[in-house]
């Protein structure tokens, strides 16, 4: 068990944090924490985990990530709803990568009561 933080920015070991979601030993309670794994996904490589996080009327049907995509860090810039009290979410973030970053505003909901990413927009700055 390796002890280095998460890709996810939480100081909590990968194992304990997004991992356990990616194994599908725990299942993420808030649309944040979901995003937050998808994002560890992302650094990961795990598409597969991404795809069976998505909800079914908006994914794709395969996906390819760039092997190349080296990811350097979440930051939370907000959230809307999306807590174990809610069946819609929004989180809004910035992913950086090696010469530069992506922002999103991320709409989630509950499906059988599991958080899946339904899609995004990407707002000016």
């Amino acid at each position: 068990m390796t002890t280095r933080s998460c890709p996810c920015g939480h100081p909590e070991a990968y194992e304990d944090c997004c991992g356990r979601y990616h194994l599908g030993t725990a299942a993420a309670p808030t649309a944040e924490a979901l995003m937050r794994s998808r994002y560890s996904a992302f650094v990961r490589g795990d598409a597969a985990y991404l795809l069976r996080t998505w909800h079914p009327r908006t994914r794709p049907a395969r996906l390819d990530l760039d092997p190349r995509m080296r990811w350097t860090g979440l930051e939370i810039l907000g959230t809307g709803a999306g807590t174990a009290f809610h069946t819609h979410g929004t989180v809004t973030f910035r992913a950086s990568y090696r010469g530069g970053s992506l922002l999103e505003r991320s709409r989630f909901e509950r499906l059988d009561g599991a958080w899946v990413y339904v899609d995004g927009t990407f707002p000016e700055e």
